[in-house]
This record gives C-alpha cells, structure tokens and sequence, in this order.
C-alpha cells in the first residue's frame, strides 16, 4: 500500500496524543516525574512541546498532583476514576492511586479518545521524536496494523519502546478483555494484535528518565 507525505502529515487531525505520568517511579525515589525540573522546564512541559504539534488534541494520564498538571492546559485523567478531572484544590485523590501500570493509563486514554488513533508517550522522554506520530502512522497503515510501535537498534536486534505507539481507538474493547482476565504486561496484550514496528536510528530521542542520575545525566543533552 503506497502512502503519500501529504496523507502522514494530514493524519495528526486523526491523532490524540496521550502523555502517561501516572507510574509511582520507585526508582525516583517515589517522586512525580512528569514535575521534575530539566533545563528550565518539567519534564511533562517538554514532551508536551515536542507532541503538540504532532497530534490534534493532547490529554495527561496521572494520578498525583493533578491541579498541578491542570495548569497545562490540558485535559487530565486518573487511572483510577476513569473521568474528567475537576481541577480544584480537593481534587488530589483521596486514596493510595493503585498505580496499574502503563495499561491502566492507556486503557482511560482509549476510553476518552475522540479520534481514530491514540498515540501514548512517557512523560520522562524529553527527546522524543518530532517525527514520531509520522513515522508511525506511515508504519500503520502500510502493513495494514492495529497499532505501531517505536523500536531503536538495528532490525536484526530490534529493542521496542512500546509505550511510544499509535494504536486504533477501537482496540478498547480488547483491552479490557485482556485486563480483565489478570493480563497487565504491555507486550502481553499487544502480542495478540497486528503489529507494525517502525525503527529510529536515534536512541537518545527515546531517553527515559528513570533515576536522578539520569536526570542530571539528560541535562547535558541538546537536542
């Protein structure tokens, strides 16, 4: 199937872009990542900029913090209540959020997407791409996929990034069925799709950052 250039960049009309920042990040010593300072700016702030123009709408996904990601802008969904937030002082969760994983996060995204594709991010990656929601739409719809997902490396050793992918909106269904059954593994879920995997030379633009060290260590990064 031939795709165009005109028909990839008309595609972001048809793409929400879904920044995941509801994990615990033990390895952060439990803090909110998305809020940690890079450069200037927080790290949710810099994929924001990077994805925006990539995609029609973007929403947030978090759990902790919630007014704070309402400053943005933006719409902001719990993994734990499946709705809207209204962002007043009150609106912190008044419970331990169960953190579920990045699944519980795609699944809410999936249920308030508007749009025939979801494109979901981390909101550690500040170097994402900003070629990303392209290539993966173009990497969709030539091998007639349900979902595409980022891969670095060479193609005889791919390393798939799975939470930088473009699914279909009408996978919510599966989704549920496989979370509902006790699945939770992202590669478990997808693993039963029809998956494109669409490959960048450049890792450092798929940096995640996991600890402090990384932190200070993707201070001195320009990209």
């Amino acid at each position: 199937m031939h795709i165009n250039q005109h028909q990839v960049n008309s595609a972001a009309a048809s793409i929400t872009g879904l920044i995941l920042a509801g994990g615990r990040a033990t390895r952060m010593n439990n803090c909110d990542k998305g809020l940690q300072e890079l450069n200037g700016q927080c790290l949710v702030a810099h994929v924001i900029n990077r994805l925006a123009p990539q995609v029609s709408t973007l929403v947030i996904n978090a759990n902790r913090h919630l007014d704070t990601y309402a400053n943005f802008g933006l719409p902001v969904y719990s993994d734990i209540s499946h709705a809207p937030i209204n962002f007043q002082p009150q609106t912190e969760p008044k419970t331990e959020p169960n953190y579920a994983g990045p699944l519980a996060g795609l699944k809410v995204g999936l249920i308030h997407c508007k749009t025939p594709y979801l494109l979901t991010v981390p909101c550690d990656s500040p170097f994402l791409p900003t070629n990303l929601a392209g290539r993966l739409m173009d990497g969709l719809l030539q091998q007639s996929a349900d979902i595409a997902i980022a891969c670095t490396g060479a193609h005889t050793h791919p390393r798939a990034q799975p939470v930088f992918c473009l699914l279909k909106v009408n996978l919510l269904k599966q989704l549920e069925s496989y979370l509902a059954n006790g699945g939770n593994k992202m590669d478990g879920w997808y693993g039963k799709l029809t998956v494109a995997r669409v490959y960048f030379n450049d890792e450092i633009e798929f940096s995640n950052i996991n600890t402090l060290e990384d932190l200070h260590m993707c201070a001195l990064i320009k990209k």
